[in-house]
């Protein structure tokens, strides 16, 4: 069956096969997000699932990368995840990493032994959007996961070897929460200390509860130069022990790659110069609601 679209994968997954094992998000609550909004989740069939590994791997055998889809595939239990991850390992025997997004809650469902099968069979990478570490932040726009949840599915699957990539959404406290959107997302990404951490900055999408209230002036967007500074308070902020750390989404204006905590500095002097003008930035980026 052919990928069902619209198709939503980080970056880093654009080499990676695209398997879808459902359809949409099973937590499609978020009034900043609208990426599911005509795409009502549900599971794929598991033949179709199937069928889909055996066309890519007559095509591309030498696959190393799997990318499960859609929003959160992970809200599948085990008993209907392994048999795939089974599949994919031995259609491809080059296969080296499947990852996944995630969400707090998921992770917090499954047990250790879970966590443990999932890595034995080369799930190794989740994707989970912590968007802010201010709760009262994240309940305005209705995130189901809360922000105790992430941090300790984010420690939970560490200790089963499983890597979190964890994306912040800068300006989603508005002008308004900015300051409590800057000092709970600090002290969330210091206690999940992952791997990886990407800044994406929020653009309203036409037709989500969040461009309606700013439509209604109910909330206020960051400009270029306030997204650059609460960049800059976050990073100043973190303690990191060893993240590789990428702002480079097409949403910002500033393109930002280090490991942090070792080019902590390098990042905020790049940072300070594009906030006081000595860097170009990229062109405005149209915000439409």
């Amino acid at each position: 069956m052919p990928v069902v679209e619209p198709v939503i994968r980080p970056p880093s997954e654009a080499d990676s096969f695209l398997l879808q094992l459902t359809l949409g998000c099973s937590a499609d609550t978020c009034t900043f997000c609208g990426a599911y909004k005509n795409k009502p989740f549900r599971v794929k069939d598991p033949g179709e699932v199937f069928a889909d590994i055996d066309r890519h791997a007559r095509r591309y055998p030498d696959t190393r990368r799997v990318f499960l889809m859609d929003g959160d595939a992970l809200a599948l239990p085990n008993n209907k995840i392994i048999p795939v991850l089974k599949k994919l390992e031995q259609s491809f025997p080059k296969l080296s990493r499947v990852s996944s997004y995630a969400n707090g809650t998921n992770i917090s469902r499954k047990t250790e032994e879970d966590l443990a099968e999932l890595y034995r069979h080369k799930l190794t990478l989740v994707y989970m959007g912590l968007e802010s570490g201010s709760q009262a932040i994240l309940d305005r726009c209705k995130k189901i996961s809360r922000v105790d949840e992430m941090v300790n599915a984010v420690n939970r699957a560490a200790l089963k070897n499983i890597k979190s990539s964890v994306i912040v959404l800068i300006g989603l406290g508005g002008k308004k929460y900015s300051r409590e959107h800057v000092q709970g997302t600090i002290t969330a990404l210091n206690r999940m200390q992952p791997r990886y951490l990407s800044f994406l900055s929020l653009m309203l999408i036409p037709g989500t509860p969040l461009a309606g209230e700013a439509r209604k002036g109910e909330f206020q967007e960051l400009d270029t130069l306030e997204l650059l500074k609460e960049s800059y308070a976050i990073i100043e902020g973190l303690e990191l022990r060893k993240t590789i750390f990428r702002s480079d989404h097409a949403s910002n204006h500033l393109p930002l790659e280090g490991v942090l905590p070792k080019d902590k500095a390098v990042l905020l002097e790049v940072l300070r110069s594009a906030i006081d003008g000595r860097v170009p930035l990229k062109p405005e980026i149209f915000r439409g609601l």
